[in-house]
């Protein structure tokens, strides 16, 4: 008989020679019930609302592939090794998740889940623990842990002595119950977007300060299967946060918002104590009561780009539409956010560093389907997904504009910083 950690018989005998399971053997045991039920269903449902599906056709990048793949792995017949490249290819939007019928069956969209972007992140994961890497996602990852903040694909100068240059000029003192997480595209590249963020508000007279040395939110390490580092440094930054003592954190960027809601209380549990707060849904709020009041006409023929993770995976969609359809001059052309489960940039998962030629496909049918609707402008409100689409935006004679900063201009605040390199 064999005894569990409390001392309870399980009635089975273990065999003697009995190995201890190896980490496949755990993964496998972890998504083996999912997995089966994904690939017994028959259905192909994700395969059209998925963003690299779209653009490859390559049927072994597909979520139902993904899924299949571990059926694979229990009968023996595959390995990580086999299997771990094409892992790269999922931006994990999570449209997936929401198409297939095993979510739809439930008629609860928001609750009630499939898990593959959570299968994506644990197959990388098991790679790099089993020391199989993709090249541009292992630089990327050690330039990070060196720097403590990410690259940001391009030339510029990424440190801790330059994390708050964006703010230079605006008076924001550090610390205070109210802390500001500025992600590092923001911070280093697309400076405009944090400058727009702060200004609202103050305008609307939210106290709120800087941390005393952020780290990246290690939220893209643990997408790429760097796991370990991605909680070293949430561990730097919860403990940054409570040695402040922070009580709320305002985050712009929706992969800050995943990382905080999602993978730092599955890290820490019941230490992380901390409201994470959007800030659209903030100056959404701010609209309503009259602390902010847009007056300034913005002449342009608009419609909005629902970033993956606040559409797809929070349910965030009415507060942007609000804040737009608020703003005097605008002539707003929008799709339904249904119909926004199969767009995508192409700039979420890892996806750009690794494969950057696919982002750059996906981006352009994005700008396709802007052009179907007679618009100038494209309004996205993520940072990561603005670089991709501005590059496909000139192709397509589209502007893209942050939502932030065009909140920020009918409010005839003058932004300052960068839209990002040219």
């Amino acid at each position: 008989m064999t005894l569990d950690a409390n001392g309870n018989g399980s009635g089975e005998s273990a065999p003697l020679d009995a190995s201890p399971p190896t980490p496949t053997d755990e993964f496998v045991g972890q998504w083996r019930d999912a997995a089966y039920n994904c690939f017994s269903s028959g259905h192909k449902f994700c395969r059209e609302v998925c963003p690299v599906t779209q653009v490859t056709r390559n049927d072994t990048w597909t979520p139902t592939a993904f899924h299949a793949n571990v059926v694979a792995m229990d009968k023996g017949e595959l390995d990580i090794a086999d299997i771990a490249e094409d892992y790269v290819n999922c931006t994990q939007c999570g449209a997936c998740e929401l198409r297939c019928p095993n979510t739809l069956f439930t008629g609860d969209f928001y609750r009630f889940r499939t898990r593959t972007v959570d299968l994506v992140k644990s197959v990388r994961t098991l790679a790099v623990d089993s020391g199989i890497h993709q090249p541009k996602w292992q630089r990327w990852n050690e330039l990070t842990d060196q720097r403590t903040h990410e690259p940001v694909l391009g030339d510029q100068p990424v440190g801790q002595d330059k994390v708050r240059d964006w703010a230079d000029g605006l008076g924001i003192p550090i610390g205070g119950d109210d802390i500001l997480f500025v992600d590092c595209e923001a911070a280093f590249y697309r400076t405009s977007v944090s400058r727009a963020v702060a200004q609202l508000l103050q305008m609307a007279g939210h106290e709120f300060g800087l941390m005393e040395e952020q780290w990246c939110c290690g939220g893209p390490a643990a997408e790429m299967g760097y796991r370990d580092q991605a909680m070293r440094f949430a561990r730097h930054n919860l403990d940054n946060w409570k040695a402040s003592g922070a009580k709320r954190i305002l985050v712009l960027d929706p992969h800050d918002y995943i990382t905080f809601t999602e993978d730092y209380p599955r890290y820490f549990g019941a230490e992380f104590d901390l409201e994470v707060v959007l800030v659209i849904e903030l100056f959404a709020q701010y609209i309503r009561e009259g602390k902010l009041t847009p007056h300034v006409p913005i002449e342009r023929t608009i419609t909005y780009h629902d970033p993956c993770r606040l559409n797809k995976r929070k349910g965030v969609w009415k507060e942007p539409r609000e804040i737009l359809r608020s703003i005097p001059g605008l002539v707003f052309n929008d799709v339904d956010r249904v119909t926004q489960w199969a767009y995508c940039s192409g700039g979420g998962g890892g996806l750009p560093i690794e494969k950057p030629e696919l982002t750059r496909l996906i981006s352009a049918s994005r700008l396709e389907k802007a052009k179907e609707q007679a618009v100038d402008t494209l309004v996205s409100a993520c940072p990561w997904s603005e670089r991709p689409l501005a590059e496909a935006g000139t192709a397509h004679g589209i502007d893209v504009v942050d939502l932030h900063e065009l909140l920020a201009e009918s409010l005839g605040i003058i932004v300052g910083g960068q839209r990002g390199a040219q």
